[in-house]
């Protein structure tokens, strides 16, 4: 049966507003046939969106002097004629004038992370543990609990779920068009703990393979990986054809086809798209690897808010699924990460010899860092305002630690009701940005208003507005050419897809000098962070290179060296991973288009052959020391 969200998504989909459920499928499976009488392929509609993406820059197509760029409001008449769709988008500049104003106040260019955010900044600012007098940033929402639990006792048991936890994981559920009758969830402290808790649990002694699908290294990824190895698993990941960054198709095939489908394979873990380059991955490798006798894990952590309605898990139901949230967007990106698990395929994890695991966490009201409450004020018999807020690394505390700290809050939030955790304040919002909450009544409702503005908003919205922001991105940044280049020298490159209809809201991307020499990318990263734009920088790997571009092989992998030492008889060695250093924009529902024109502006400058020299001259005068750059 077809939800209401699959159903609204095929229907805009026949309008090209948004990518099909199928999104990703080679174009020889897309197009109409030859005697198709419709008269539109879908290497036409590609044509169209590539000419109205070039006329976004008219009337220049080329721009080798930073100080000549077209000013902000031109281009962006120019971009709202080339795709006048976008004006349909208005509300969600709506939203962040309203409930994100910080980002406009400083001056910021949010493009560093991807995910889901919560709540809004607006909500932050009458949050209960905030004061009149100091409106720290940092004021949690809900604070975090390690519980010493296995995972196949979570799911079996559950255990107490407070009415502020089960009022959270509906929402979320909800949110991610996951129904309750179908999948268990469970909360976990970040994404690496989610993927290591699935690793450690899941019986690889029986289903001995582990399949992964990343162009990018992931730290979460890499953690499961090594937790799999340490258990005897063989661990196989996909390769991408360079330049294109496709999944070498005939390779991965073989991992995942057998001869015997009804053989215990192992776990195949899928992200959609590549949160770092963008690309995106055809849907039915999830259903071959199904066939093929795999559990399948979807990562749903590089996915736009509201794309799980595109994916539609009626369609497509995978064993396990992680996604991930951050609390605010451009202002506070610690969280939380949920896995969810398939009910009918719980019984895995009866064989599990794991006494407790590691990552597995319950929600508590947040209090205040900066404020320390009497002990009349308090609910429980504790004078202490102790809590654990989630502003951490990805490294977990000990364990013991975290069992001692999650004994000790929970008596002291034990009596804590949601009618002292979120208290909102009743300012009217437009009608488009309300959202009628069905979580409690009176003073006990609960707003996630992060969630409540991707809803509001929806699918096609929202992807329309990132597949017009991201193209035109990448066309602007490939407009810039150095200076005097008898070969006309690209200021930079992007890795993976250029201007596509389809493909995802991240661009990858490094800077190179006149000599055609790569910028270091943490140079690039830092220089941006100086003019308030956030980048993210990351590892591309598991490169494949045909004979045709074995020259190129040579000039473009650079080798890092790994962080873990091995020992080899009586001495430790590194080992090294080849693969190329990138810079990575990430591209949200609430990012505006004066946010890509500050990028494209800023990484212009390198046209400027002594900008890097400038700049460290310029912090040392203003510094009366050297900062390096």
């Amino acid at each position: 049966m077809q939800s209401p969200c699959i159903r609204e998504a095929s229907k805009a989909c026949c309008h090209g507003c948004c990518p099909a459920p199928f999104m990703g499928l080679p174009d020889q499976l897309q197009k109409p046939p030859p005697n198709s009488k419709t008269g539109v392929t879908a290497t036409t509609r590609q044509y169209d969106f590539d000419a109205a993406t070039v006329s976004s820059l008219h009337p220049h197509s080329q721009f080798t002097n930073h100080e000549s760029l077209p000013s902000l409001g031109e281009l962006f008449f120019n971009f709202n004629k080339s795709y006048p769709q976008y004006s349909q988008t208005i509300l969600a500049d709506q939203i962040r004038a309203q409930e994100y104003y910080h980002l406009s106040q400083s001056n910021h260019v949010c493009l560093d992370y991807v995910g889901n955010g919560l709540f809004s900044y607006s909500q932050q600012q009458f949050h209960p543990s905030s004061s009149s007098s100091s409106l720290s940033s940092n004021v949690p929402f809900f604070d975090i609990l390690y519980k010493s639990v296995s995972l196949n006792s979570q799911i079996l048991y559950g255990g107490e779920e407070s009415e502020f936890e089960s009022k959270i994981r509906k929402r979320i559920m909800e949110f991610m068009n996951i129904s309750e009758d179908d999948y268990s969830m469970v909360f976990t402290a970040n994404k690496s703990s989610a993927f290591k808790l699935l690793a450690d649990s899941y019986p690889f002694h029986s289903n001995r393979n582990l399949v992964t699908i990343y162009d990018y290294e992931s730290e979460a990824v890499e953690a499961m990986i090594k937790s799999a190895m340490n258990r005897g698993t063989c661990v196989m990941s996909a390769e991408f054809s360079w330049p294109s960054l496709r999944i070498h198709t005939r390779k991965l095939r073989k991992m995942v086809v057998s001869k015997r489908k009804k053989k215990k394979r192992g776990l195949f873990v899928f992200p959609p798209q590549s949160s770092m380059t963008g690309a995106r991955y055809p849907f039915q490798w999830m259903s071959m690897a199904q066939e093929n006798g795999w559990h399948v894990l979807l990562d749903a952590t590089a996915l736009g808010a509201k794309d799980m309605e595109t994916l539609g898990l009626s369609l497509f139901q995978p064993d396990f699924l992680i996604c991930s949230f951050f609390k605010i967007f451009g202002e506070n990106p610690s969280g939380l990460a949920c896995l969810f698990i398939k009910k009918s395929s719980a019984s895995v994890f009866t064989t599990s010899n794991i006494a407790t695991s590691r990552g597995i966490v319950s929600l508590v009201p947040g209090q205040s860092p900066t404020i320390e409450l009497p002990k009349e004020d308090l609910p429980g018999p504790s004078s202490s305002s102790t809590s654990i807020n989630l502003h951490q690394s990805e490294d977990d505390i000990s364990e013991i630690q975290e069992i001692q700290e999650s004994e000790e809050l929970s008596r002291k939030h034990k009596k804590l009701s949601v009618s002292e955790i979120f208290k909102v304040d009743n300012r009217p919002l437009n009608s488009a940005q309300s959202r009628s909450s069905e979580m409690g009544s009176g003073s006990s409702e609960l707003e996630c208003r992060g969630l409540d503005h991707a809803d509001s908003l929806g699918l096609i919205l929202i992807s329309s507005r990132a597949r017009y922001l991201v193209n035109w991105l990448v066309n602007a940044l490939m407009s810039l050419q150095h200076p005097h280049s008898e070969n006309g020298l690209p200021l930079l490159r992007i890795y993976g897809p250029k201007v596509r209809i389809k493909r995802g809201p991240a661009v990858a991307f490094n800077v190179f000098d006149w000599k055609g020499e790569k910028l270091d990318p943490k140079l690039v990263q830092k220089l941006a962070d100086r003019n308030n734009i956030s980048l993210s920088c990351g590892f591309l790997h598991r490169l494949w290179f045909s004979d045709k571009y074995e020259e190129e092989r040579e000039k473009q992998l650079e080798k890092r060296k790994d962080e873990q030492e091995t020992t080899v008889g009586n001495k430790r060695k590194h080992s090294f991973h080849t693969g190329i250093y990138v810079l990575t924009a990430s591209i949200g529902f609430l990012t505006n288009f004066e946010d890509m024109y500050r990028l494209w502006a800023f990484v212009s400058r390198f046209l400027d052959a002594d900008f890097v020299e400038k700049e460290r001259w310029r912090y040392m005068a203003l510094n009366q020391t050297t900062i390096e750059v």
